[in-house]
């Protein structure tokens, strides 16, 4: 039975980059909400050699994972999972639509997905260097519980804590931190459930990468730059030989754990350049 790999918003960017680095002898499903999208990715891919499949799915709609589920599994065993689904800051002000996407769809993602996956398999949720951003004393573990029991709830609480920002951008970047910090800590969650099936979880938080959408945010997100060892963005297919050899099922070993892939900025940002202007 042929090997599997999914990757969800891999119509560009770092997902798609990532799938260029997936050993060929994998299918390579793509997944996000644009057909024409998703279907010039396949194509790009079909002509570096790749056997690659598109497939619309909305990550914050469980039946839509559901589907999308059914059909990576026709196809051959789930071996890897890329979950590089989201929206940032400058796309929506729409603040439960951000939470829905960002959090909810790794619920989402990693139950759907985990119930079909067999050991030696391995999901990578992609969250942000935002998620480091926040206070401590902002973070409630108990408010994310209600993730997988009371989804209203969930939404509420965060959507309300978010609007303690000033300003319609910082609403939206305070979801957005909430929303990654949030898949940091439910991809560890998920490590230590799935673990003893033998299914690996992990989760990896890139910087401000030079994306379509790392470009929207980089007016705002700029101001990284400046804290990160090179002083620059990152490149998509850093991103994405990253995402590849995380999500590389011979990293065995690689789980419960964050992989901050931000060039140091969140580093230099509270240490190393702390002063530089």
């Amino acid at each position: 039975m042929a090997n599997v790999c999914v990757i969800t918003g891999g119509g560009s960017g770092m997902g798609l980059e990532a799938a260029k680095f997936m050993p060929k002898e994998k299918i390579i499903v793509l997944s996000g909400r644009t057909m024409s999208k998703l279907e010039k990715a396949v194509e790009e891919l079909k002509a570096l050699g790749f056997i690659a499949y598109a497939k619309t799915c909305d990550t914050s709609k469980r039946e839509s994972v559901q589907e999308l589920v059914a059909f990576a599994a026709s196809l051959g065993e789930v071996k890897n999972v890329i979950n590089s689904a989201g929206i940032s800051p400058a796309m929506s002000t729409d603040l439960e639509k951000i939470l829905r996407i960002n959090a909810l769809g790794t619920v989402y993602i990693n139950q759907e997905f985990s119930k079909v996956m067999n050991p030696g398999s391995v999901i990578v949720d992609v969250s942000s260097n935002s998620a480091y951003v926040l206070p401590s004393i902002i973070i409630n573990k108990k408010e994310y519980l209600l993730a997988e029991t009371d989804e209203e709830k969930f939404l509420q609480k965060l959507v309300k804590k978010s609007k303690l920002a000033k300003g319609d951008y910082q609403r939206s970047g305070f979801a957005y931190s909430l929303s990654k910090n949030f898949v940091v800590w439910y991809a560890k969650k998920c490590a230590f459930e799935y673990g003893l099936k033998g299914i690996r979880v992990v989760s990896l938080s890139p910087g401000l990468i030079a994306t379509d959408m790392g470009n929207l945010e980089a007016k705002e997100g700029g101001m990284l730059i400046p804290f990160a060892a090179e002083e620059r963005m990152g490149k998509p297919e850093e991103l994405g030989y990253a995402l590849a050899t995380v999500a590389d099922e011979r990293n065995g070993y690689l789980a419960g754990v964050d992989i901050l892939c931000d060039g140091g900025s969140t580093n230099g940002m509270k240490e190393f350049k702390k002063k530089k202007k």
